[in-house]
């Protein structure tokens, strides 16, 4: 089953009357979902894309992503998964890079997708809801699959580019489905899974993990378009939400919200932690409060993305992303001291960077070892901790301080919300140690108070000396903290 449109096809012909995207009252079960992307591939067929080529869907949580995604790949088309708010410069990047034939953009992002794409050879196809059912309707179904080989890209995630122009990480048709098998097994989903769409489809996270895997077992997946802490709650306990699988900053906003004492997640089985460090701090206070277990785990866009996650019938670390995944190895390469930086070896490694030969020769060695940036430690029992970014450590008067471990800290304060360490310049240090936080709310701690209780608990040369508060750290669109936004205070 190379395609990985053959997910859908086979949930429709077992259970098609099953609910299979909800968004509020708004239900599409497997039999309208697979003959809507039938559809979709139809319309791509009569605008001339063919096998291999490259299809833009901007679009955010909504019914219409899943109808363009498995009908784009119905065509044998490869996927450009974009964010709705890329600007049109961004729009242009994305698509003239992949020289892609055509995007579905979300009416919203109309202006962007227009821009952009007249920039490039792609069509734009706006999705609006009501006019662009009226679009399919004037399609026959395209009721074939387009068979597709194993090794044949099925999806081009665009890396977020903190290292220059953003790079189109090629994953297989193969790369996807054996990471769905993956995390079918780690979550244990089956045909009564309800899984909650928070996580962004056009990243690998929420497309891998949420999306395509409850559409493999023929599950629901109920979808929040933007997420709000108290809208996810709500829609916890009104669909009896089985699995939630998010990014750090999410839990803490469930956690911290007004709602959350009263908020019914019983039905909660299985919530999956990713996308970056998961505070410990956050941790045991979200299960306590929702008496459930959160599973860390980790990947890259370049991995499928899962390539490590502490299971549910072994030991679980705090702080650990546990144990590489099946038919997936690790290890420390240019280990000091105990920590090395990560490299992956398995069936979840891209095919390669688009286009970009040396960018990938950089990151996959000759045996196939793909260096992820990551520093780590390993226990005796092989369990993986993450240090920090290999980018982001603190070099201070030659010390090596890394970010994560302060910041494990600052998130023991009682009044500290969320919290970023970077380094900032200094002119004999090289680097000094600060710190960018915000409080919850009605909470009050001085800058002072904060360093100081940092300062108590940690080694001389690692406590931050600045510590600024802000009203919200910048993050990306999974909600994760962007670290190379964050803007140290004039004078600094």
């Amino acid at each position: 089953m190379p395609n990985i449109a053959d997910l859908l096809i086979r949930s429709a012909a077992e259970r098609p009357g099953d609910v299979a995207i909800k968004l509020d009252e708004s239900e599409l079960p497997y039999a309208g979902l697979d003959e809507a992307a039938a559809r979709v591939a139809a319309l791509l067929h009569a605008k001339g894309v063919g096998p291999g080529d490259r299809v833009g869907i901007m679009l955010p949580n909504v019914p219409y992503f899943p109808i363009c995604y498995y009908g784009a790949l119905r065509a044998g088309a490869v996927i450009v998964p974009m964010n709705p708010l890329l600007k049109d410069r961004e729009v242009a990047f994305h698509l003239g890079d992949c020289e892609a034939k055509l995007i579905f953009a979300w009416h919203q992002s109309a202006d962007a997708a227009h821009a952009g794409a007249e920039q490039t050879a792609a069509e734009c196809v706006l999705v609006e809801p009501g006019e662009f059912e009226a679009l399919l309707a004037r399609c026959e179904p395209f009721r074939e699959v387009v068979e597709r080989r194993p090794d044949d890209t099925a999806v081009i995630l665009y890396t977020s580019g903190t290292t220059g122009k953003p790079k189109g990480a090629e994953l297989t048709h193969s790369n996807l489905l054996r990471n769905v098998e993956v995390c079918v097994g780690l979550f244990g989903l089956d045909q009564d899974a309800v899984t909650l769409g928070a996580l962004p489809f056009f990243h690998s996270f929420g497309q891998t993990c949420a999306l395509n895997a409850t559409v493999a077992v023929g599950g629901c997946v109920t979808l929040i378009p933007r997420f709000d802490g108290g809208k996810a709650l709500e829609i916890i306990e009104r669909d009896g939400v089985t699995v939630f699988e998010g990014v750090p900053t999410m839990y803490a906003a469930m956690l911290n919200h007004p709602q959350a004492d009263r908020a019914d997640a019983s039905a909660l089985e299985v919530c999956a932690s990713g996308g970056a460090a998961m505070p410990v701090e956050i941790m045991h206070a979200f299960e306590q409060k929702f008496g459930c277990q959160i599973l860390e785990g980790y990947g890259l866009s370049e991995t499928s993305p899962v390539a490590s996650f502490n299971r549910r019938d072994r030991e679980r670390k705090p702080g650990s992303i546990g144990l590489p995944v099946n038919g997936v190895e690790m290890k420390l390469i240019d280990e000091e001291d105990g920590i090395g930086e990560i490299a992956i070896r398995g069936h979840n490694v891209m095919k390669g960077y688009w286009r970009r030969d040396e960018a990938t020769a950089e990151a996959i060695d000759a045996d196939g070892w793909f260096k992820t940036g990551d520093m780590a430690r390993v226990d005796a029992d092989g369990y993986f901790f993450i240090v920090d970014r290999k980018k982001e450590l603190v070099i201070r008067g030659g010390f090596n301080i890394y970010p994560r471990e302060i910041e494990e800290v600052l998130y023991e304060h009682p009044a500290v919300r969320e919290a970023a360490v970077i380094g900032v310049p200094h002119d004999e240090l090289g680097e000094e140690v600060a710190a960018a936080v915000a409080l919850k709310g009605g909470a009050d701690a001085a800058s002072a108070e904060l360093r100081d209780f940092v300062k108590q608990r940690v080694a001389a040369y690692k406590y931050p000396r600045h510590v600024w508060l802000v009203d919200e750290l910048p993050k990306g669109p999974t909600g994760k903290i962007l670290k190379r936004e964050i803007k140290p205070p004039a004078g600094l």
